[in-house]
């Protein structure tokens, strides 16, 4: 048993193909069934066993998977942190299964060719499947802590073999959302928050100053009005033996 999954691990390191595995999406809604005495001793060797990215092999018939994020429904990934999914395998076949890893990778979601990161694989040892048997695996994984906040693209493969030939099939194929440590606070919202602050000011002076101008430039100036004075009783009773009294007499009679 050892040669064959050394043998297995090693043709997965090596080849360079692109996967061709069916694609086996997640269902929220399925339930995933704990094996006990059907699965046998899981024997989780570790993460970070070997890299196995980019193996050939195909899924085997009769067998299918199912992936459920326990703790985490939304698949909202933060960056830098650990995440744990289980993956579930079904064995409708009629030769016990082998599982021997479980692996994923995080790519952009508009294609796929372009990798962003290789994630952990988990290694698996004596871990079986019997026929017209379930078990559940679990898988521990973290994004990198300095990946930007967005959507990208999940992809998860469990690694297998029945009978000596080593098979895989595609658990998850789908978007996660990952976000940075410390939730709605963190350093990019908080920027984006007094930013948009500081816009929303700066129209409102602008918009304020624009109202002014407005108002200054319909307003008209008052009219002065200018006429014949008239001189007031009690102004003239104390101009009344000054020069200035006597020249305005004077005038008053010439215009007669």
């Amino acid at each position: 048993m050892s040669v064959r999954v050394f043998f297995i691990l090693a043709l997965l390191l090596f080849t360079s193909s692109v996967l061709q595995v069916a694609k086996c999406e997640p269902d929220p809604d399925a339930e995933v069934v704990e094996s006990a005495e059907e699965g046998g001793d899981l024997g989780i060797v570790g993460e970070d066993v070997q890299d196995f990215g980019g193996g050939s092999f195909s899924p085997a018939p009769g067998v299918e998977t199912v992936c459920v994020f326990p703790k985490n429904p939304s698949k909202f990934v933060v960056a830098g942190e650990e995440s744990e999914l289980l993956v579930g395998i079904k064995n409708e076949g009629e030769s016990s299964i082998n599982v021997i890893a479980i692996q994923a990778s995080v790519h952009l979601p508009f294609d796929h060719h372009y990798l962003v990161q290789n994630l952990s694989a988990q290694a698996f040892n004596n871990a079986s499947v019997p026929p017209s048997a379930q078990a559940t695996f679990p898988y521990i994984f973290g994004v990198s802590k300095f990946l930007q906040s967005g959507a990208f693209d999940l992809v998860g493969t469990i690694v297998y073999e029945i009978d000596q030939h080593p098979y895989q099939s595609t658990f998850y194929n789908g978007t996660i959302e990952v976000t940075e440590p410390g939730g709605l606070f963190s350093v990019e919202s908080v920027f984006l928050f007094c930013l948009g602050v500081a816009l929303l000011a700066l129209l409102g002076f602008w918009i304020r100053s624009q109202i002014q101008q407005l108002s200054k430039k319909t307003k008209r100036p008052p009219k002065v009005e200018v006429g014949t004075g008239t001189t007031d009783a009690s102004m003239d009773e104390w101009l009344q033996g000054t020069a200035y009294a006597q020249s305005q007499s004077n005038k008053s009679k010439k215009k007669k």
